[in-house]
This record gives structure tokens, sequence and C-alpha cells, in this order.
């Protein structure tokens, strides 16, 4: 009795510093989104980017994350999960001091899209081991953390961005937002290595080459022209490769019929709850990655705010979204789907609270910090439910294809959003409407995802 006893505050003890070591790569991924959101302006200064270099700067990094999440799960569970969070770790560090050193926009960009493959190989293990090292409770616990993770890493790159822009180290102006990565990613592979457990491997599942070139090409014909579209007039040739991306993308799920090992298998697509909740997450993650750039743009470029008071401005959604993460559990459990169609509605609310406190043209404050807490609330209201109803009636064996698809939607859906809503704002700058079109915008989006969750209401 004594030894059981022991063992199990013991394996507590594991399973804690197995979450903080993958949630801190998770972090440290979700943090180099943000970081250079606030970064953005002066990098379009230092290296005279136009709008588009601008873009592909920032969602260079989403692009290949999104396109390789599903093969990176998938690698994951062939060759070992902590094998791929390392080796992904390893190309992300290596990829964000060659982003820190790069001389000019092209290599960047370059630089951007490597980083962005070595968080695809990351990445998914974080979910992937969460779903098979933690049940029941404490998997929801887990989740609420990873779901606060994700918030509190997108806040602290705004605050870390605007304090080493500010700070002008060196001289180097944007370039300590990618070498920061460095010395966190030495010390995670350092104890990475340590504590991460071997094992986990499906060596009976193979790779869907057809489905992911497949994929990858639908999934660039849309993103590129939407990113570089507003700075080349909306050329044909922009027009043409959206249309082949859709195109591309009934072509996809025809070869995931034939193939053998699908990325995406039809089985798991029929997991209760499942796509309903997909299509919330990747419209959540629409409005977040739209509502994040279109913000830092307009505080620094709009309103003349510091790097770091335009960063420091988000800290109440961070907190409205991390406070809500942790504690939507404490609901009775009759009131946690109806839940995600409410907060909705609340985030649409505060969006559009939003566009009316900025149609004056300045900060409104203190309502303008009111309605960015309303906003974190709300979705995380909407977020963390439908990723824990996504994954409760997942199988312990699908947990990588299931972890691959919800990590995708998440990526794609900020990559769609800066990109739409990004291309939007920038449209329509300089008038002073261009935030308010673009809050009604996100607004609009909101409630879309509120709408795609409405069949969870259904089912008990």
């Amino acid at each position: 009795m004594t030894a059981v006893a022991t063992r199990a505050p013991a394996a507590r003890r594991s399973a804690s510093w197995l979450l903080t070591v993958i949630l801190a790569g998770q972090f440290m991924a979700i943090l180099d989104v943000s970081i250079v959101n606030v970064a953005a302006p002066t990098m379009r200064a230092d290296l005279g980017a136009g709008g588009s270099a601008l873009q592909l700067v920032i969602s260079g990094y989403t692009i290949a994350y999104a396109m390789l999440l599903i093969t990176g799960a998938r690698l994951g569970g062939l060759l070992g999960y902590r094998r791929l969070f390392l080796t992904g770790l390893v190309v992300f560090t290596a990829a964000s001091l060659l982003c820190g050193l790069a001389p000019s926009t092209g290599p960047l960009i370059a630089f951007r899209l490597l980083q962005g493959a070595g968080a695809a190989l990351m990445v998914p293990q974080v979910l992937s081991l969460i779903q098979l090292s933690f049940d029941g409770a404490s998997r929801a616990r887990a989740l609420g953390v990873y779901a606060t993770v994700i918030s509190v890493g997108a806040v602290v790159g705004q605050v870390l961005g605007g304090l080493l822009v500010t700070a002008d180290l060196f001289g180097t102006a944007w370039r300590p937002v990618f070498l920061v990565n460095v010395p966190i990613g030495l010390v995670l592979l350092v104890a990475g290595a340590r504590l991460l457990p071997s094992g986990h491997v499906r060596r009976e599942q193979g790779l869907d080459l057809p489905g992911l070139v497949t994929l990858s090409l639908a999934v660039s014909l849309l993103v590129v022209p939407l990113v570089l579209g507003h700075e080349e007039s909306w050329p044909l040739w922009g027009w043409i490769s959206m249309g082949g991306s859709v195109a591309l993308f009934g072509a996809f799920l025809l070869v995931e019929r034939r193939a053998r090992h699908p990325l995406v298998p039809g089985h798991l697509l029929r997991t209760p709850g499942l796509t309903a909740a997909a299509a919330g997450i990747f419209l959540v993650m629409v409005a977040y990655g739209g509502y994040l750039f279109s913000m830092a743009l307009h505080l620094q470029s709009g309103l003349g705010d510091s790097p770091l008071r335009a960063g420091c401005l988000f800290i109440p959604a961070a907190a409205g979204f991390g406070l809500t993460s942790l504690n939507w559990k404490r609901l009775p459990a009759r009131l946690h789907r109806p839940l995600i169609v409410t907060a909705a509605v609340v985030t649409a609310l505060g969006e559009l609270a939003l566009a009316a406190i900025l149609a004056s043209g300045g900060h409104g404050e203190p309502l303008l910090e009111i309605a960015f807490a309303v906003i974190g609330i709300g979705m995380a209201g909407t977020f963390s439910p439908l990723m824990a109803v996504a994954l409760a009636q997942v199988a312990p064996a699908e947990a990588p294809d299931a972890s691959g698809l919800m990590a995708m939607m998440l990526q794609l859906g900020q990559v769609v959003g800066v990109a739409a809503f990004g291309t939007l704002f920038l449209s329509l700058t300089p008038s002073a409407h261009a935030i308010t079109v673009t809050e009604v915008g996100l607004a609009a989006t909101s409630l879309v995802a509120g709408v795609c969750a409405l069949p969870l209401l259904r089912r008990r």
C-alpha cells in the first residue's frame, strides 16, 4: 500500500513535468506569431517591406505551420512523439536564429517558412501527448491550461515584442523578437531530452503523400492571393488561383477516399461533434488572427502608440481569455455546450463595441480595455469548450490524427484571418473607418462560429 501511495504522487509529478515541457514548446510557437505582429511596423520601416511582404513575413510561418501540421501528427505516430517534438524544436530554434540574422525581406520570409515547418513537427505532439497521458477530469484541466497558454502566449508576445522593439538592443531593432527563441529553445531541448517519454509509436500507419501535396497546394493557392492581392491590385491570376484552390480542396476529398492511410480518416470525421467543433474552432481562430493583426497595426500606425504600449493594451484580452479557459468547467455540465454559442455572441458584441469606440479616431479609454476584456472572455468561452467537445469522444488510438486536424484548423484559421482581415484593413487604410469596418467583419465571423456550434446543442 505504501509503495502504491508513493508511486501516485510520483506519477502526478511526472505528468506535471511532461505538461510543463510540452506546453512550453506550444507557448514558444504561439509567442512567435504575436511577437512578430508587434514588430511588424518596425520591420516595415527597417527593411522597406511593402504590405504584401510584411504579411508574408507574418503569414509565411503559419502557412507552413498549417499545411504540415497533420503530417507532423502522423510522423509523431510513426516515429515517436518525443523524437518529433525534439526534432521540430531543433528546426524551430535554428530557424529563429536565421530569422534574427536575416539581411533582407526575402531571406526572412524563407526562414519564417522553415520556422513554421519546425513548429509543425513539434506542436501536434503536444495535443497527442495530452490525449494519451491524461484522461477524465485531468485531461479537461490539461486542455484548460493548454487554452490558457495559447492566450497568454499571444499577449506575452505582444508585450515582450513591445519591450524588445522599444529597447532597440544594440541597435538591432526588431531582430531580438526572433533571437529570444534561441535560449528558450536550447533550454527546452535539454529538458525535453531528459523528461519526455519514448514510445507511443504506431507503425501500422503510413504517410499520405498524395493527400499532403493536394492539401498543401490547395492552401497555398488560397492564402497567397489573399496576402498579395491588395499590393498587386487584385490581378487576374489571384482570382484564378483562388478558384483553383476550391477545385483542389474537392480533389483532396476524392484523394482521401481512395488513400490507404488518409490524412483525415473518414471514421474520425464521424466522431460525434468533431466536424462541427472543428469548423467552429477554425472560425474562432480566423477572428483571433484578424483581430491581433489589424489591431496591432491600427494602434501603432493609426494611433501612434509605441510597440510597448500597443502590446500592453492587449493584457485585458489575455486576462479574460486565461481566466475563462481555466474556470469554464466550474459551470454545471448542462451549460457547457450552450456556453459555446453564448460566448460567440459575447465576442461579436465586444467586437461591435470596439468598432464603435474606435470610430471617433481615438483610443476611447477605458472603454477600449473593457472591450478587449470582453472579446478575450468571449473567445475563450467559445474556443475552450469547443476543443474539449472535439476531443472528448476521440479514442486514444485516434489521438494523433484528431490532434493534427484540430491543430491544422487552429493554425489555418489564423492564416486566413491574417490574410483576409489584414487585406481588408490595409485596403481601407488610411481611411479613419478602416478599423471600424474590419471589426464589424470580425464580429460577423464570430457569430458564424456560434452558428457552426448549434448542432452541438442537440447532442447529449
